[in-house]
């Protein structure tokens, strides 16, 4: 198992949190396969990935699980670990590469998504501290960094309701992150989850319960959104105001809708093994999907294990499920437009290698038990 460790030495930045979360998962996922039997070491990557990589590959696993969500502390450069793992040979759990590439960049994400047919927010990305002359707020807008994810950037100031405060809030973005500034058309409406869990056979991916963030505890002033700080400051009153409940209380067809769209958009993105689609239901009925995660969050406490839960899976269920779906996987020809001989690959790479510490990180399937 591997995970991030570029959160290390930042611990004056507030949006540290983000990054270090990753500690406590790798800690849930790694009790619950040593408990079911699986042989696990587990390694925090630092920003020598290509050296982790390689010592990976010496150590040979079944399988990787991969928790790695960013290094540097961008975000961006999270499609690295896998897509030298993928060069490798090495099976892994989550989405490949590309999946996580795109995933990141948001405004190149909803051209697909729209390309696909999926209902996606009016956006616009601003290249700079300034909106273009002459543009027109068709209503409220969101504005939140173009490159990252985890809800960063965004705040209780983040919904621009008149010209000033959006001009404010692209030139904060930017002095801030240096990157594309999206603004996004603002949907206040009920926010969903839907979480999809891939099946072993190649049969139709399971869509879990849906879960929403509930709001009503916020003032009746305040923006409906999820911002940073209702994501990772426990003790703050965004997080205290948006608990996630299930959402039981939609007709049937509604659900549908909304279990379509999400379909729709994993697909699109080729979202593999597990993900989450953030959507914001209209107030027409529309489902918008603002967001597709595929490297979410997968500890014990989070939403998508309470999804899982709520279908009946057990966490330790569920995660030897992702595990499996990598380990069907091991030794196989995981980029599948390869035309070479995988053989010639193995032999071309072990000429090549270089010598390196054999720290074991992964997963071994040796002893798991069955059933799960």
């Amino acid at each position: 198992m591997a995970f991030n460790r570029d959160h290390e030495g930042t611990k004056g930045d507030p949006e540290n949190l983000a990054r270090q979360d990753v500690v406590g998962t790798a800690a849930d996922v790694s009790l619950v396969l040593k408990s079911q039997g699986f042989k696990v070491s587990t390694v925090g990557v630092t920003d020598d990935v290509g050296l982790a990589v390689l010592e990976i590959a010496e150590a040979a696993p079944d399988a990787v699980f991969n928790l790695c969500e960013s290094f540097g502390g961008e975000g961006r450069f999270e499609a690295v670990f896998p897509l030298l793992l993928d060069l490798n040979r090495l099976s892994f759990t989550g989405s490949a590469a590309p999946t996580l590439m795109l995933s990141v960049y948001k405004d190149r994400a909803k051209q697909i998504l729209q390309a696909a047919g999926v209902c996606t927010p009016l956006a616009l990305r601003v290249d700079g501290p300034q909106l273009p002359t002459g543009f027109e707020m068709p209503g409220p807008m969101i504005v939140k960094p173009s490159r990252e994810d985890a809800s960063v950037g965004i705040d209780r100031h983040s919904v621009a309701s008149s010209r000033t405060a959006l001009d404010q809030q692209v030139r904060r973005i930017w002095d801030r992150y240096q990157q594309p500034v999206l603004v996004e058309q603002y949907i206040d409406g009920r926010e969903i989850y839907v979480a999809k869990l891939d099946e072993p056979s190649g049969a139709s991916a399971r869509i879990l319960p849906l879960f929403e963030v509930d709001f009503s505890a916020l003032p009746p002033d305040r923006a409906k959104v999820v911002t940073f700080d209702a994501k990772w400051t426990n003790d703050s009153e965004d997080y205290l105001c948006t608990p996630t409940r299930p959402v039981d209380d939609l007709d049937p067809a509604t659900i549908a809708r909304i279990e379509a769209v999400g379909r729709a958009a994993f697909e699109a993105l080729e979202v593999r093994d597990y993900g989450r689609v953030d959507i914001r239901l209209a107030s027409d009925g529309t489902p918008y999907v603002i967001d597709v995660n595929p490297n979410c969050d997968v500890s014990a406490a989070a939403g998508f294990a309470k999804a899982a839960v709520a279908a009946g899976l057990s966490y330790e269920t569920f995660i030897c499920h992702i595990t499996r779906l990598a380990l069907a996987r091991h030794d196989a020809n995981t980029i599948p437009f390869a035309p070479r001989s995988r053989n010639a690959r193995k032999t071309s790479r072990g000429s090549a290698r270089q010598s390196v510490s054999r720290r074991g990180s992964g997963v071994r399937a040796g002893t798991a038990r069955s059933g799960s």
